[in-house]
């Protein structure tokens, strides 16, 4: 199991505090742009063999977002991807429409501003659905690192090593880290989060990304790490 490789002595090598600039470039040299090629096209054909029954789903959903509070059914967000690039991540509205009137900031345990649609839905992590659209466009992967909001990388960048290595791969909708660990709201569990990534990326596979797919619908019949 990847937890278990993970926690004993797995194939990384290196930590988030051990990498230096000639570590970072093993990690780099260490992704497989065969595989990433073959990835992009992979995530392509899902999205397009899903999209029948995502449709359904998503437009129930819409409709119960509008019907609960006022506001967009949707809600886009600037966050970080490969290379460092910024694009805007599309999600459904799972809070009020005025939740971040005092700027970004993590979600908490029965975070008020949560309304009882979006509880639902992030626990089934259906509000993550739109994001197949950045998977289509290229700015996402169905599995990979979870993008993290700008003002967040701009402060991870800074207090955390080598925290742009996790942007050596396209985010995904799911990860490692999203199935071993759950949400984080810290820079200690972000730490950890980092170290989930990096051993991610050092051994991406398409029987990796498979094993993180049954471990991700083990999450969702779960709840686990829902915020």
């Amino acid at each position: 199991m990847i937890k278990q490789q993970f926690s004993g002595e797995s194939k990384m090598s290196v930590t988030a505090s051990e990498l230096n600039d000639s570590n970072a470039q093993i990690l780099r040299d260490a992704v497989s742009k065969d595989y990433l090629s073959v990835k992009r096209v992979l995530d392509v054909l899902t999205v397009i063999a899903v999209l029948p029954v995502v449709a359904v789903i998503m437009t129930v959903v819409a409709v119960m977002i509008k019907l609960e509070s006022p506001g967009s059914v949707f809600f886009w967000q600037k966050r970080v991807g490969m290379n460092g690039k910024t694009f805007n991540m599309l999600k459904f509205r799972s809070m009020t429409s005025d939740s971040e009137k005092h700027g970004s900031q993590f979600a908490q345990s029965n975070d008020m501003r949560v309304t009882r649609v979006g509880k639902v839905i992030r626990k089934l992590r259906i509000d993550e659905l739109p994001q197949l659209w950045n998977v289509f466009k290229g700015e996402m992967s169905i599995i990979g690192p979870r993008p993290e909001q700008e003002s967040f990388v701009k402060e991870f960048n800074k207090t955390i090593p080598n925290y742009s290595m996790r942007h050596l791969v396209r985010p995904g909708i799911t990860g490692l880290a999203q199935t071993e660990q759950g949400y984080v709201a810290d820079t200690d569990g972000t730490v950890v989060k980092l170290r989930y990534d990096l051993y991610y990326i050092r051994n991406i596979s398409f029987l990796t990304d498979l094993q993180i797919v049954l471990k991700t619908i083990g999450t969702i019949l779960t709840g686990f790490g829902a915020r």
